[in-house]
Formats: C-alpha cells, sequence, structure tokens
C-alpha cells in the first residue's frame, strides 16, 4: 500500500504532466481577448481551481455522477476559438451564459449518449486509443523544440535537454525498482529542469511577481448573460468533447486492465457535465478528460485512485496560491517535450495491442483501423485543410480524436458484419505491453 508521501508524488506527477496543457487554454483566451495583468492570473487561477475540482467529481463518484476511473480533467481545446468568438462578438458574461448551459445539456444528454455506445466495438476502441495516442505526438515534437512559436524554437539546446530528459525517464524505467520506478516521469521533469537552469533556460522572475493568493469567484467577469446562438455553439463544443472523453475513457480503462461499463461513460459524462457548469460559474473553462495524463499511468502501472485524488487537490491548493501554481510553470518546453515522447508512446501503443486483439486479416476490420487512424492522424497534423468548412464542420473536423472516431463509428456500421464485430465496447483487456510492464 503506498503511503501519503507517495501518494502525493505520484499525484504531484500527474500534475505536472498535465499543466502545460493546463494553463495554456487561459494564457491564449485571455492574450485574445486583452486582459489585464490581474484579470489574467485570476483566470490561470480559477482554471486550476476547477480542474481540482472538477477532477474530484470524477473519481469520488456516486449513483448518478463520477466514472470511478482514475482520469484527470482539464480544458478542453476544442472550446478556445468559440470562446473567442462569443466573447469578441457578445462579452465574456455571454461566453460563460453558454458554458453553464451546455454543461447542463451534457448532464441531461448523457444517459441518450451511452445508448450509442454499442457503436464502440474493439476495432473501433482500439483505433480510437491509437488515434488519441498519435495524434498527440505532434504536441509533443512541439514541446520539444521549444514550443510553437518561441524565438528559439529548434535550437540544438532544446533538442539536446528534450533528449537529456527522455535518457533519464528511460533509464530510471528501466534499472531503478519500486516506487522510485513509478516517478520516473517526475525525475525526468526534475533533472532536466536543473540542467535547463544551467543552461540559462529556467527564469524564475514570474515566481517573484505572483501573488500568495487567490481565491475564485463566481462570476468574477460579471453575472452571466445568454445568447441562443453562443449556447447552441457551446453544445457542439461540448459534444465533441464528449466523444473525446470516451475514447479516453477506454484508454484508461485498458490501461488499468479494467472493463469500462456503460454506467461509467453515462456517470463519468454527467459528471463533465457539472464540471463545465462550474467552469462557468468559476468563469473557468469547459472540462473534459485529458488525454495527456493516459500515457503516465500506462508507463508507471499505478491504479489507484488515491493518486489522482491527490492531484485533484494539488490543483485546487495551486489554484488558492498562485506562487505555487507559477512554479511549476517554470519547467522548460523541451523538458515537457522530452516527457511527452515516452507518454503519449504509451497511450499509441495501448491502442495498437487492442487492434492485436481483432482479426485484421478481415477486410472490413482493416478498414475500419486504416481510415479512421489515417483521418484522425491527418486531422491533428494538418487541421488547417478544413478552414474553408463552416464553423460547425470545422469543431468536429479539426480535432483528430473526433474525426477519427467519427470515421471509424460510421465504417463499422458500413462495413461490419458477423459476430467478430459484436464485441463490448470495453472487453476485458489484457496488459498494456508498455516500457515500464517488465519488472510487475
Amino acid at each position: 500500500m503506498l503511503s501519503k508521501q507517495k501518494i502525493f508524488t505520484l499525484g504531484l506527477q500527474h500534475v505536472l504532466a498535465m499543466y502545460a496543457g493546463a494553463v495554456i487554454v487561459p494564457l491564449i483566451v485571455g492574450g485574445a481577448l486583452g486582459l489585464n495583468g490581474t484579470q489574467m492570473a485570476y483566470l490561470i487561477a480559477a482554471d486550476l481551481f476547477t480542474c481540482g475540482l472538477a477532477t474530484l467529481l470524477q473519481i469520488m463518484g456516486t449513483k448518478y455522477f463520477g466514472s470511478r476511473l482514475p482520469v484527470i480533467l482539464g480544458c478542453t481545446f476544442t472550446a478556445v476559438g468559440p470562446i473567442i468568438a462569443i466573447a469578441s462578438a457578445h462579452n465574456l458574461a455571454t461566453a460563460y451564459g453558454a458554458i453553464i448551459i451546455s454543461g447542463l445539456f451534457v448532464v441531461l444528454a448523457a444517459p441518450l449518449y451511452g445508448k450509442l455506445l454499442k457503436f464502440f466495438p474493439t476495432v473501433v476502441t482500439g483505433s480510437v486509443v491509437t488515434i488519441i495516442g498519435l495524434s498527440l505526438i505532434p504536441v509533443a515534437m512541439n514541446n520539444v523544440a521549444g514550443g510553437e512559436g518561441s524565438p528559439d524554437f529548434g535550437e540544438p539546446r532544446n533538442l539536446l535537454l528534450a533528449l537529456i530528459t527522455l535518457l533519464v525517464i528511460l533509464a530510471v524505467n528501466r534499472l531503478a525498482t519500486g516506487f522510485l520506478r513509478s516517478v520516473s516521469v517526475l525525475v525526468g521533469l526534475l533533472v532536466g529542469t536543473a540542467i535547463g537552469y544551467g543552461m540559462g533556460i529556467v527564469n524564475f522572475a514570474a515566481v517573484s511577481d505572483a501573488s500568495w493568493l487567490s481565491i475564485a469567484k463566481p462570476f468574477y467577469f460579471g453575472w452571466p448573460q445568454f445568447s441562443l446562438t453562443a449556447i447552441l455553439t457551446m453544445i457542439i463544443v461540448n459534444i465533441v468533447s464528449m466523444v473525446e472523453s470516451t475514447g479516453v475513457y477506454f484508454a484508461v480503462g485498458r490501461a488499468i486492465d479494467q472493463k469500462v461499463e456503460q454506467k461509467q461513460i453515462v456517470n463519468g459524462l454527467r459528471s463533465e457535465g457539472l464540471a463545465i457548469m462550474l467552469g462557468g460559474i468559476f468563469n473557468a473553462f469547459p472540462y473534459t478528460a485529458f488525454s495527456q495524463n493516459v500515457g503516465l499511468i500506462s508507463l508507471t502501472r499505478v491504479k489507484t485512485r488515491n493518486v489522482i485524488f491527490a492531484a485533484g487537490g494539488i490543483m485546487i491548493v495551486l489554484g488558492l496560491l498562485p506562487k505555487l501554481a507559477t512554479l511549476t510553470t517554470v519547467v522548460p518546453n523541451a523538458v515537457l517535450g522530452g516527457a511527452m515522447i515516452v507518454m503519449f508512446g504509451s497511450v499509441a501503443a495501448s491502442g495498437m495491442s487492442i487492434l492485436s486483439e481483432v482479426d485484421l486479416r478481415k477486410d472490413s476490420n482493416l478498414l475500419i483501423a486504416a481510415c479512421s487512424i489515417a483521418v484522425g492522424l491527418g486531422s491533428a497534423t494538418l487541421p488547417s485543410m478544413f478552414d474553408q468548412l463552416p464553423e460547425f464542420a470545422r469543431m468536429l473536423l479539426q480535432n483528430g480524436i473526433v474525426s477519427g472516431s467519427i470515421t471509424a463509428i460510421v465504417l463499422n456500421i458500413c462495413l461490419s458484419r458477423g459476430p467478430e464485430n459484436a464485441a463490448a465496447p470495453a472487453a476485458a483487456p489484457a496488459a498494456v505491453p508498455v516500457v515500464a510492464s517488465e519488472a510487475q
């Protein structure tokens, strides 16, 4: 049984793995809307605070809410463009009004959505999990190079730092045992950051400027206002997130060797809807299951929900203490990129493992897997190909996980015949062959 100290350390590792993805959304939205420094600080603090609450709602589990899976919730990137568009056309209060109503829609629609899970047989599930991993690889490589848009993008020192981080993670994972092995990613992040500091990349100026305390206030940007167009837009955003989260639930189930039931997905989506409503109330963002953390679960093979509970608590504290929150941002992008390579690759390998249980000699299965993975990866790597389409179509197709999932579901309906394709959506999986599995 893990001690409290070990649970905290493993939870911190999860927070660091998803932190960049969590804070980039408020930074993009706040920057695009011209928010001042105080407002930006609030937006980031409120986002972290609500991320923590949303994660706790997901893992605690009641009769109707919570999947009880070790899933971390974070703000969805799909909502960035729509929030900016709504706030620019109206104001932030209108955007948050739409977020609250769309969250209520997710809560009410989750049972109906659950009835559609029969369209997720093993070949679809394996394809979706593979797409999740592969579509995240470009994100990892952008960070390896220093972060998209950074002035030192692609400089050799970034590539070297990412390589060192990756090698440290692999060395610890291969040579260490027990608890040290399970925190190999955290060790890699710490070593990489220390070396980055020696290179002059790490800057602590933002930490000294940050305030010590920030309390999330309901309706900080004003009481919610409502626009039918804005509400419909955010509902579409959250339908996309529901599909994306379904793939993440299956991937997590695979990582912890657990059959994911329809009720778990429905309850998980209800919790996401409630979290989205909280995001609107605290003027944060819509939330979805974060795929960034699936690879970490696969790598560490630590399945206990207590670790995710600790991660949620850490995020709440970080949301209340901006100075601590800012301290976590000093990790260089290249270091994060080095860690992401092994984490995201583990997710892709997990999907391939699921597909290995499918008879790909059958033409229909081969076509479903091949086309859905190709479409999903293509959408993720070249989203600009859909720029000329209407906004609704762009939201669907520019998300590689969603476009790939839709392709897999439609092809499965059209092509599949026979008992092997009627398998339950999350059949009890075999162990995932990841880096850490040999010493378990």
